[in-house]
């Protein structure tokens, strides 16, 4: 049986997340690749048969998306970031979704600055919780049945990074970087990222990945140019 990966339906969380960071007028753009090198550990299959409304959700087999490797040999799901920026950068008015859909958070890894809505959705028949379980913004423990459709929430300081787990169902979770910028991203499906708008000046990039930790390297840029960063991950 081929293995995959839990992947749920394009909902308004995934157009959302592609939405989060606005278009700057002027800046630099920093892209780059997130390698990924060593034997991948072996996918851990989600045993849904405890709830019915799950597995009709989610027909097929389903993986955990902790360690997702590509097919080009790069890593999925790694959070890039800007350390620290000088400057006052406003929230967007407009709420980043995060969805539940399959018994699974959708997106899995994900940014959001500091004072932008959270809207938490439910888009199961089924009882969630959603427990975040932050150490510098209060933490919640939220629960969501059927008929709760929507849940508001907002994180004022900066925290990198906010673990999302369910306690219904234990397989689900997600991680939140909060950011008083918009200088982030996420790996996606080829193992990239591009970080757009960046003022001129030095900083510290950070990619972080829930199993294998963080890397930093310093970047310069003039605030008109583009500049590549790649990192390189392995298996422990």
């Amino acid at each position: 049986m081929k293995m995959r990966t839990l992947v749920v339906p394009v909902t308004r969380a995934g157009a959302m997340a592609a939405a989060v960071v606005p278009a700057l007028a002027a800046g630099s753009t920093v892209t780059g690749k997130i390698s990924f090198s060593g034997t991948a550990p072996k996918p851990t299959k989600i045993q849904m048969q405890a709830d019915p409304v799950c597995m009709k959700n989610h027909p097929g087999d389903a993986f955990s998306e902790a360690v997702v490797v590509n097919p080009n040999g790069t890593l999925k799901n790694v959070f890039v970031y800007i350390k620290s920026v000088p400057g006052t950068f406003p929230a967007p008015t407009t709420p980043l979704v995060m969805d539940q859909h399959g018994c699974a958070y959708a997106p899995h890894v994900f940014g959001i600055q500091t004072g932008q809505p959270l809207q938490i959705l439910n888009s199961d028949g089924t009882l969630h919780n959603v427990h975040w379980l932050s150490k510098i913004n209060p933490s919640q423990n939220v629960a969501m049945p059927k008929f709760v459709k929507e849940k508001m929430a907002k994180f004022d300081k900066e925290e990198v990074m906010v673990k999302f787990q369910c306690e219904v169902h234990n397989w689900m979770n997600a991680w939140m970087g909060v950011l008083p910028h918009p200088f982030f991203a996420v790996s996606g499906a080829d193992g990239t990222f591009s970080i757009k708008g960046l003022p001129a000046g030095t900083y510290d990039l950070v990619a972080w990945h829930e199993k294998y930790g963080s890397q930093t390297q310093k970047i310069t840029v003039s605030g008109t140019d583009s500049k590549s960063a790649d990192f390189a991950f392995k298996a422990s």
